[in-house]
């Protein structure tokens, strides 16, 4: 474990965050631990790309110096796996919400899914699902969903890498993506849905690369902290 000087000198920390945490949830926990234990009264920590609660997988961490290098993180392609579920479709396009409609899936063949699969790749247009964080009349999209109300969401051009699906047990769907920044996985599962003549929610997400950084590197929160805790 790195002495207190280089975390102030600055440290990437690759941590694997757990399901339900929140992406703060996860620097708190690092900030936390840096402060108690290794007695880094002031310390800057910071993440390269938030993670859902519903999300689990890489979270890059910066400390001290190194958070001036953020934004150079954050603007590195991305991976990720998961599984998206077929025939019903949901507000918030993963299992935030209920689902709330239904469709039909009999038609739908392994053929058809690897068809669709290509007109996914490159660049995309994408329209951000209304419960996200992007900011819309001086409030969070998913404040406005939250409160009923209805907002007109642009769609955004994105850059899908690589898609393949890597398992067909229908009504389920695993796949494994690389995308730029700004890429929403949850508008990805609608879309591809759409694109069956279906509907798809996202039920599991795990981003597995940032970059170069792999998830196969990282540590959990409390991981973290007991090695922070036997080196101080």
């Amino acid at each position: 474990m790195a002495s207190p000087e280089d975390f102030q000198e600055g440290k990437v920390v690759l941590i694997d965050k757990p399901l339900t945490w929140s992406s703060f949830q996860a620097v708190n926990k690092v900030k936390w631990a840096l402060k108690k234990h290794l007695n880094l009264k002031k310390i800057k920590v910071g993440h390269a790309g938030t993670l859902d609660p519903l999300a689990t997988g890489l979270l890059i961490v910066c400390t001290g110096k190194f958070t001036k290098r953020i934004m150079e993180l954050q603007g590195m392609p991305k991976e990720y796996t998961g599984t998206f579920m077929l025939g019903g479709t949901t507000p918030s396009f993963d299992l935030e919400t209920e689902v709330n409609t239904i469709f039909p899936t009999e038609h739908i063949t392994e053929a058809l899914i690897h068809d669709t699969l290509p007109q996914f790749l490159g660049e995309i247009d994408q329209q951000p699902p209304v419960f996200s964080a992007i900011k819309k009349d001086g409030k969070r999209l998913y404040e406005h969903a939250r409160a009923g109300e209805e907002v007109e969401i642009a769609f955004r051009k994105t850059t899908i890498h690589e898609f393949e699906i890597t398992r067909i047990a229908l009504p389920e769907i695993d796949f494994r993506v690389v995308c730029s920044k700004g890429t929403y996985i949850r508008s990805l599962a609608s879309d591809f849905g759409k694109a069956l003549n279906s509907g798809a929610h996202l039920t599991v997400l795990r981003r597995t690369k940032i970059g170069e950084f792999s998830v196969e590197d990282a540590i959990s929160p409390q991981a973290f902290e007991d090695e922070v805790t036997v080196s101080a």
